[in-house]
């Protein structure tokens, strides 16, 4: 609390008027980007667009108050819904209301755990993959809003899967409105989009088009002029039974709220160049996700579109987030009976565009254009994991693959077999060494390597007298490495073939020493010239003794 208190204390220092305005300024730039996406994240929630707009008043008042830095503008994501787009079908919006709680408490949970450190692992093109899955998820979850269809299913190819029986009959005016909405914000000027943006600029033109023509077409509903709706949480009617069903998706929506917020944090201390705090900021998102449900709110998170305008804008402390929650408060009140007659869409037009920007295509090219084949695979494996399951458990698995790629790709035994050469020793030996064989191996020596020296052995070495293995290259050997030395050696020794080695680290040897096998090798020195200087005098001892 103590730190809080002075955080909060460095960052308001010297705070006056001058500043204030910028906030100002930025607050209401953020309020303009906000709006749209607040009214059409709830939407894709399975919620409305009320509860869009309530959960990114509270969520940037309460969290962006607690933040862990002064940048952080939380609220609803794409991301986020679509998780709740499959939970809210399945358990209706109590459930979410429900699991929007157990989260909350499980990201408090986690802050005090100190468990944030652990997003910092996750490989970056899992995130791409992760990110693109999500965007799919988004824009497919719209195409009825889109396009006027009618789907059925509880998840994406569920959905998908329904138009080969309910058909996939388009209403055009709908149609009209979504091609509408993408083609304005396609065309949008940049310059005018720090002042303006296009999805604003979008949804006005449309909700304008809508009112002057005589077309009925859904629309986005009655927008509440409270931030106590009657559909809420209420907590004699938490269903306390059904509990041990929304566990692991409050777990889910746990792990993406931290996930988000968190990468969020990072993009964006790089921006303002001011660090974040990482567990303060899960108890913020954690405080803010445990209150939202009361208010009748959907989980948020950190926004990384709404933070990166803030800063953009000039925005100087934690008021720009309470500043644009005060604006879109104001909006709902004044502008409610406006905000009702947009087409939906209009809004899955936006949600559409939002899907399509959420890809981090640079990223994306950047592997295809190098043909990071590692990289592609865990991009790869966790969108498609991303789409077909849980988002908890896509991550996982992408972390899972970039383990075992990881493990794959510097797991190679690199084995080269040499002949000596003379050139190269500043020496003068008494031997010819034409039968002496050096072996340099390189890589980690153990159970998926093991054979592998035996096969080149076999393939390479027709006759031989002595064989020199250089390790200097092996960091690391398990008993199956061991096993396969001591066998070679032992099969060497019965064709009165002699095998040195040369090299060894402290780590390998502490384990030849462990597994008693020295004495399988005629010697161990420190390197390959020693190793043939010590054959040398060995032949010369046989050859004066004949």
């Amino acid at each position: 609390m103590n730190t809080f208190v002075n955080d909060l204390k460095r960052e308001f220092k010297g705070y006056n008027t001058q500043r204030f305005l910028k906030d100002l300024l930025a607050g209401f730039t953020v309020a303009a980007v906000a709006l749209t996406l607040a009214l059409a994240f709830g939407v894709s929630s399975g919620a409305d667009a009320a509860a869009g707009m309530i959960t990114a008043i509270i969520a940037g008042i309460v969290i962006g108050g607690l933040s862990g830095a002064s940048y952080q503008i939380s609220g609803p994501t794409g991301a986020m819904s679509a998780i709740l787009i499959g939970l809210s079908a399945t358990y209706g919006l109590q459930g979410v209301f429900v699991a929007s709680l157990m989260s909350g408490i499980i990201l408090m949970l986690a802050s005090v755990f100190k468990v944030g450190r652990i997003v910092s692992f996750i490989p970056s093109s899992v995130v791409t993959g992760f990110t693109s899955g999500i965007a799919i998820i988004i824009a497919a979850g719209q195409i009825d809003n889109f396009f006027g269809t009618t789907s059925s299913g509880t998840n994406l190819i569920e959905k998908l899967a329904s138009y080969g029986q309910l058909g996939f009959s388009i209403d055009g005016m709908t149609l009209l409105f979504g091609a509408m909405v993408v083609g304005i914000m396609i065309i949008w000027p940049k310059k005018w989009q720090s002042v303006f943006p296009s999805s604003l600029a979008a949804i006005l033109i449309a909700l304008t088009f809508h009112m002057l023509l005589p077309y009925e077409v859904k629309e986005v509903g009655a927008i509440p002029s409270t931030l106590l709706p009657d559909v809420r949480l209420f907590m004699d009617q938490i269903p306390w039974s059904n509990m041990q069903n929304l566990i692991m998706p409050a777990i889910s929506i746990a792990a993406l709220g931290m996930i988000e917020s968190l990468l969020c944090g990072a993009s964006a201390s790089k921006m303002k160049n001011e660090p974040l705090h990482a567990d303060r900021e899960l108890l913020a998102q954690g405080i803010g996700n445990t209150i939202l449900p009361f208010f009748g709110g959907v989980p948020a998170t950190a926004a990384i579109a709404r933070t990166s305008v803030a800063i953009k804008a000039g925005g100087q402390t934690r008021l720009v987030s309470m500043i644009h929650s005060l604006v879109l408060l104001a909006s709902m009140f004044l502008l409610g009976p406006y905000m009702s007659k947009i087409p939906m869409a209009a809004l899955a037009g936006v949600l559409m565009m939002t899907a399509w920007r959420m890809n981090e295509w640079k990223e994306i090219h950047h592997m295809f254009d190098k043909k990071l084949k590692t990289n592609l695979a865990q991009f790869f494996t966790t969108m498609i994991a991303t789409i077909v399951f849980d988002l908890t458990i896509a991550i996982f698995i992408g972390i899972l693959v970039s383990c075992i790629l990881f493990i794959v790709n510097n797991s190679d035994l690199s084995i080269s077999v040499e002949d000596v050469d003379f050139k190269r020793l500043d020496k003068d030996l008494k031997y010819s060494h034409e039968q002496t064989k050096l072996i340099y191996l390189s890589g980690p020596m153990f159970f998926a390597t093991q054979g592998k020296i035996k096969q080149v052995l076999k393939a390479s070495i027709t006759e031989a007298e002595a064989l020199i293995f250089s390790m200097r290259g092996v960091p690391s050997i398990d008993q199956n490495g061991v096993q396969e030395l001591n066998d070679i050696a032992t099969g060497c020794k019965k064709q009165h073939i002699r095998v040195i080695l040369c090299g060894v680290s402290a780590s390998v040897m502490n384990q030849l020493e462990r597994y008693e096998i020295l004495e399988s090798f005629d010697n161990i020195v420190w390197d390959a010239i020693e190793a043939i200087t010590y054959l040398d005098g060995i032949y010369h001892e046989e050859e004066r003794s004949i």
